[in-house]
């Protein structure tokens, strides 16, 4: 047996991960098939014959939907699984990047290989195949409403037929050839949400990364406020022991563990004092997204399932988890910026740093900082617009018999946007604090994580006082917290000084 390449992405149906999908999605690697995984799904189909002698399988001797009482003739059956993926395939609105077609192919493909249906091999091996040579179908953005991706993977199931053309993707090499999809194949491809997984995937890689970064910007502005340190205390919050309120307390503890200062206030406001409360809930909702996805990615779906020579009609396809982490994750990053732009305003304040107005070079009327204010709350607004939680919707369609939907599709979109504008208005600050860190010539204590961060950040933002154009600064700013590879554990590199003028 052939080894599989060192930079391969192993599928096996039960340990695929969010980072791993986001990885391929973003990158072109070999994919290497687990050998005993794709002889499962070989294996499947002999027992689907012999299920089907036994009892009505839907999708395969029914229709579909509130079809689901029509019986098909053995002249039906051969050309209703081209038939279910043309009827299916209405996606409407623009379509997705290609990023997140490769994520869509990664989860379907790791699902199959639990070998949950009857699906021919040849489908897991052209899927293997067009992640490896980089090529996508091209998808629509809309038509799911969080009980199965039906539209988007009837695209890619005309695409894998040869009906709609691969798209060249990120890769190079020959596109999967031309399959001939039967009735065994069609439906199975059908019953997943796997768009919308692997969106969630993405936008939960990224806020990872973004997530870690909260405490590092909130302790350069408690630095520059001389603010207090008892917020964070363990005895604090050993009396409320919330998982995620214990782990950002203990993070900024570490963060500020050779702080040499006496705080200025008895209190602080919120945004410094109650930044475990709130940041950790959405370390909470993270958690709890990640827990959601480790099931979803790895999840064998399909209606029917087959288990062994057995198959159950069921609604393992409605996403209503994935859609209340998702909604749980959106609320609560609205908070977590929330605070971030409270600590935004008090650096902008001369009553906590003692400076200037806006953090402007003089009181000779320069606005400083004050329109990365505006612009901070501007993406905030879009923030709280995104955080509407879609579980408050509701359907009833096929005729009243599906007569509820999860509208997870929409709450990952909805999160896949949250992502940028989080990481602005947490960019605004990052941009105050290392301004009025500049100005009070004060570099955080000690040579840890936060020193060295805070050299990292003051080494790509503009040291000049000046009025100018702040825009370049808030994307450094941005580019530099979602940046997954910054190394916090080298040598800092010097820090530009302020220029007296």
């Amino acid at each position: 047996m052939t080894a599989p390449h060192p930079e391969a992405v192993c599928f096996d149906g039960a340990s695929l991960t969010a980072s791993q999908v986001t990885a391929l999605a973003r990158t072109s690697r070999p994919v290497h098939l687990d050998p005993q995984a794709r002889a499962r799904v070989t294996a499947a189909r002999p027992a689907a014959i012999q299920a089907t002698t036994r009892r009505p399988v839907y999708g395969h001797s029914t229709g579909v939907g509130a079809n689901r009482t029509t019986t098909l003739d053995e002249d039906a059956t051969r050309d209703f699984g081209l038939r279910l993926l043309r009827s299916h395939a209405g996606g409407i609105g623009p379509l997705v990047p290609v990023e997140q077609s490769r994520a869509m192919l990664a989860v379907r493909l790791n699902q199959l290989l639990g070998a949950g249906s009857a699906i021919d091999g040849a489908v897991v091996d052209a899927l293997a195949q067009a992640l490896t040579t980089g090529h996508v179908p091209e998808v629509h953005a809309l038509g799911s409403i969080g009980t199965a991706d039906l539209t988007a993977l009837a695209e890619l199931g005309l695409t894998l037929a040869g009906e709609q053309p691969w798209h060249p993707g990120t890769g190079l090499g020959s596109p999967p050839g031309p399959l001939a999809l039967s009735s065994w194949d069609a439906l199975p491809l059908l019953s997943s949400s796997a768009l919308t997984i692997g969106q969630a995937a993405l936008a939960a890689t990224d806020l990872r990364t973004l997530l870690d970064r909260v405490p590092l910007v909130a302790a350069l502005s408690l630095t520059a406020v001389h603010g207090s340190l008892e917020p964070y205390a363990a005895a604090v919050h050993a009396r409320r022991p919330h998982p995620g309120a214990q782990q950002v307390a203990a993070r900024m503890t570490r963060l500020l563990d050779a702080a040499d200062w006496s705080p200025s206030l008895v209190q602080d406001p919120f945004g410094f004092r109650c930044l475990p409360q709130v940041h950790g809930g959405a370390v909470d909702a993270w958690n709890a997204l990640d827990r959601v996805l480790a099931v979803e990615l790895n999840a064998s779906a399909e209606n029917p399932l087959l288990d062994g020579d057995e198959y159950y009609h069921h609604g393992g396809f409605h996403q209503a988890p994935l859609a209340l982490a998702l909604d749980q994750m959106r609320l609560a990053l609205l908070g977590t910026a929330q605070l971030t732009t409270a600590r935004q305003g008090a650096l902008n304040e001369p009553a906590f740093t003692g400076l200037p107005p806006f953090l402007a070079e003089a009181e000779n009327g320069s606005s400083g900082l004050m329109a990365i204010e505006f612009a901070a709350h501007s993406a905030l607004a879009e923030l709280r617009g995104s955080a509407q939680p879609v579980t408050l919707g509701h359907s009833v369609i096929s005729r009243g018999v599906e007569e509820h939907a999860s509208f997870a599709a929409t709450a990952a979109r909805r999160l896949t946007e949250a992502v940028d504008h989080f990481g602005l208005v947490l960019a605004c600050e990052l941009v105050a604090a290392v301004r009025a860190l500049r100005m009070l010539e004060r570099t955080p204590s000690g040579d840890g994580e936060l020193s060295l961060f805070h050299h990292a950040a003051a080494a790509v933002l503009d040291p000049d006082l000046a009025d100018h154009k702040l825009t370049a600064d808030v994307h450094a700013a941005a580019a530099l917290l979602r940046s997954a590879d910054l190394d916090l554990s080298m040598a800092a590199p010097a820090v530009v000084p302020v220029q007296p003028r």
